[in-house]
C-alpha cells in the first residue's frame, strides 16, 4: 500500500507559527509521520491497481466459464445425438419384431385353418360312416 504524502517541514513551520516551541513542533511532526508510516492506508493508485487486477481476474474467470459452458454444450449435443441414434435402433428393432409377430400370426391362422379343415373332414367322414 502507498503512504500518505506528509511534509514534515511544513507541518513543523505551521506549528511554530501557531506558537509552539520548535522542539515540541518537531516532536509532534515526528509522531504524526510515524503514525502515517504505521497506518496501512490505500491510495487512489493502490485502489486503481487492485481494480485492474480484479478486472483481469474476472475476465479470466469469464473466459474459463465460457470455455466450460461450450464444453458442456458440446457434451449435451453429443448425448442427444447418441440418444437419437439409440432411439432409431430401437425403432428398427421394434419394426422387425412387429413383422415377426405378424408372420407368426399368419402362420398360426394358416395352421388353425388346416386343423379346422381336417376336423371338418374327419367329421364328414364320421357322419358318412354312421
Amino acid at each position: 500500500m502507498g503512504q500518505v504524502a506528509f511534509d514534515t517541514q511544513e507541518f513543523v513551520e505551521t506549528l511554530e507559527n501557531a506558537g509552539l516551541p520548535k522542539d515540541q513542533a518537531r516532536a509532534i511532526s515526528i509522531a504524526v509521520r510515524k503514525s502515517h508510516e504505521v497506518a496501512d492506508v490505500a491510495t487512489k493508485r493502490d485502489l486503481e491497481d487492485v481494480r485492474k487486477d480484479l478486472s483481469a481476474e474476472i475476465a479470466d474467470v469469464r473466459k474459463d466459464m465460457e470455455h466450460r459452458f461450450d464444453k458442456v454444450e458440446t457434451q449435451i449435443a453429443d448425448a442427444r445425438k447418441e440418444a437419437a441414434a439409440r432411439a432409431d435402433k430401437t425403432d428398427a428393432k421394434m419394426a422387425l419384431l412387429q413383422k415377426d409377430i405378424e408372420s407368426i400370426s399368419n402362420k398360426l391362422i394358416i395352421k388353425m385353418a388346416s386343423v379346422m379343415v381336417a376336423i371338418v373332414g374327419v367329421a364328414t367322414a364320421i357322419i358318412k360312416l354312421v
